[in-house]
């Protein structure tokens, strides 16, 4: 085992990461350094300093990220339209390349030997967590607990809690969601107990931030969102940061039911997993930004950014968004955003999200004179169509006359 003197470790202070901080002590008799972020996920960080202070930790890094992850992280990834195997807005994905980066910028910081993190070794975030970091300090030493202890259960880690006096609400814990659960700004994610089984129905009490389609408002909810250069930063007129408009659209699509999930996914690692997803400012957002450049982008510009898109989903679902290949694709991508301004306006009603207008006032293609059923004084000459079409059916026409000789 190599020698490790101080390893920062990504830490939430619950029971994973507060048992994690004293093995790593017991086993690699090394100073551990933990890093808190708060990304959106709804819950209280302060206290995990209180928990690092108690277990002598010395160095301890609290940070509010919310910001940075909705404007560089989020945003970005939304202006590719981006959505995994057709249902997932990879809301657990995006989140892992800042964590690592800020990692590793804690160690260079700090001067620490290794990184740590309380991923399993059966899942997608062991891999992000350090695709990331090699990508950013490819001497990085990695230390993946769940790979080397034989703690895997619940029980299990209950116990060894309680035999190195590790503090833990064990009541708490006993009344602790049966899911696993990842939340931040853009989704919280549910995974484990029932649902393990497809076939299974998820129960109403488990969702967190959205109503039942079925209870939700029977008056729509209207919400126009303006967009410039393929980012939302307003909405209903009022200019809002990236973190505020999601929290706006989580809180108000949620109330009307939007943005429920249940999906079976293919895992990188190799095994299919089921999981459910609330994602009600990712759903809204998705929707508006196809709408906005429905109006603004060019057919082919919008066609190629559709053909790269799922390769672009699965860079990010694999871990690769610090790859050379997703910045390629990102600066092709912003490059197309420099003409999606304009306004959406969305109508927000029992769990759908419904397009009920579009506008841009200074870079929408569509031309009314051109594509009226009325009479467009000679803006579209009509017969132009039938040699438009010869011409892209003569490959046919001559297929066509080979067949009928053989």
């Amino acid at each position: 085992m190599a020698e490790i003197k101080k390893v920062v470790l990504a830490y939430s202070g619950g029971l994973d990461t507060s048992i994690i901080l004293k093995w790593l002590k017991d086993v690699y008799h090394c100073e551990v350094v933990t890093f808190t972020a708060d990304i959106g996920q709804g819950e209280e960080v302060a206290p995990a300093r209180a928990k690092a202070e108690a277990a002598g930790i010395k160095e301890i890094y609290v940070e509010d990220l919310r910001e940075e992850f909705a404007r560089d992280y989020v945003y970005p990834m939304f202006r590719a339209n981006a959505i995994y195997e057709g249902e997932y807005l990879l809301g657990t994905s995006i989140a892992r390349p800042l964590i690592a980066k800020r990692l590793v910028e804690i160690a260079n910081a700090t001067g620490a030997d290794a990184i740590s993190h309380g991923a399993t070794g059966k899942g997608n975030d062991q891999v992000r967590f350090e695709l990331g970091a090699y990508a950013l300090k490819p001497d990085v030493k990695i230390i993946a607990p769940w790979r080397e202890w034989d703690l895997l259960s619940r029980e299990r880690l209950m116990q060894y809690a309680a035999e190195h006096q590790i503090p833990i609400d064990f009541a708490k814990q006993s009344k602790k969601s049966p899911y696993s659960m990842d939340a931040n700004l853009l989704h919280i994610s549910y995974e484990g107990d029932i649902l393990e089984d497809p076939w299974a129905e998820p129960e109403e009490s488990m969702w967190r931030w959205s109503v039942s389609p079925e209870a939700a408002p029977d008056t729509p909810t209207y919400v126009e969102l303006t967009y410039q250069q393929g980012d939302i930063i307003a909405i209903n007129g009022e200019a809002m940061s990236p973190a505020t408009v999601m929290e706006y659209l989580n809180r108000v699509a949620g109330a009307n039911g939007v943005g429920r999930d249940d999906i079976v996914e293919n895992r990188y690692v190799g095994m299919k997993s089921r999981g459910c997803y609330e994602t009600p400012a990712g759903t809204v957002m998705l929707k508006a930004h196809r709408a906005m450049e429905s109006l603004t982008l060019d057919r082919e510009a919008a066609h190629l950014k559709d053909e790269l898109m799922p390769r672009y989903a699965e860079m990010i679902y694999n871990g690769y968004w610090w790859s050379p290949e997703r910045h390629a694709l990102q600066a092709l991508i912003d490059h197309t955003q420099s003409v999606v301004n304009g306004e959406v306006r969305v109508k927000l009603y029992k769990g759908n999200v419904i397009i009920a207008g579009r506008k841009s006032a200074t870079h929408s293609l569509f031309d009314e004179s051109i594509a009226t059923f009325e009479d467009d004084a000679g803006a579209y000459d009509q017969k132009d169509a039938g040699g438009f079409i010869k011409l892209n059916a003569l490959r046919l026409r001559i297929g066509g006359r080979r067949q009928q000789r053989d």
